[in-house]
């Protein structure tokens, strides 16, 4: 089980990249919540930032923390990204889109300069795939979709996938922040991410996937002690 200990060191570890005048991508999640409120207390003792939110979630985390925000269409260019992840494997590939926000992530996670990654040691695996892939789909013809998104599992080498649509505990289906819904691909393990990535890519009603691969330039895994950083090309 992940320490909130090793979350907090994670993100102290990311503070070391922060620099006056940046303009920061701010990701979602429980390890990227701890980066956020560091990044609240540096810039209430002075540090000059813009920040773009890559969820509604963390817009209002960073607002009542006094973060400033901008909008996306204000920014000509993104500094940094700090984000966690669901799963990173050795070599900075990731799993992401646990808390549905996988379309704002990779689309500011892209533009960034530089992508860091924050996890606790739970998140580390020698191949994905155990995390049910999230993949973003559009409200119109979702069925269909979904079984699409099982040929493409299947045809890519995995064995006897599973694909659900997520849902709420009253039974509704998760609508995400751009108003669509998410598939769970439930694999085991993928045999080639970055081909899979692009398979799913090309199918029609598929917004977006959880695979983020070649973003990632920095991984910090927080542990009791402190963190360690692998740095990726």
């Amino acid at each position: 089980m992940a320490n909130e200990h090793e979350k907090e060191n994670a993100a102290i570890a990311a503070m070391e990249y922060v620099e006056d005048g940046m303009t920061i991508g701010l990701g979602t999640g429980s390890t990227a919540k701890y980066f956020v409120e560091l990044l609240a207390e540096e810039v209430a003792d002075g540090l000059v930032v813009r920040c773009i939110e890559t969820s509604e979630q963390t817009r209002r985390l960073a607002s009542s923390l006094g973060v400033p925000l901008i909008p996306f269409e204000q920014v000509e260019r993104i500094h940094l990204t700090v984000d966690g992840a669901d799963e990173v494997d050795p070599q900075g590939q990731l799993i992401k889109g646990g808390g549905a926000a996988l379309l704002r992530e990779k689309i500011i996670a892209n533009a960034s300069d530089h992508m860091v990654v924050i996890a606790d040691p739970s998140k580390q695996v020698e191949r994905l795939g155990k995390f049910p892939l999230p993949v973003e789909v559009t409200p119109f013809g979702y069925t269909i979709t979904a079984k699409l998104v099982y040929d493409v599992l299947a045809a890519s080498g995995i064995d006897r996938p599973r694909v659900e649509l997520r849902s709420l505990s009253n039974g509704e289906l998760v609508v995400t922040d751009g108003g669509n819904h998410i598939l769970d691909c439930h694999c085991g393990r993928i045999p080639d991410a970055e081909a899979l990535a692009a398979r799913l890519s090309n199918v029609p009603g598929v917004v977006e996937h959880g695979l983020f691969i070649g973003l990632a330039r920095t991984v910090i895994i927080g542990n009791e002690n402190g963190a360690t950083v692998f740095e990726f090309s």
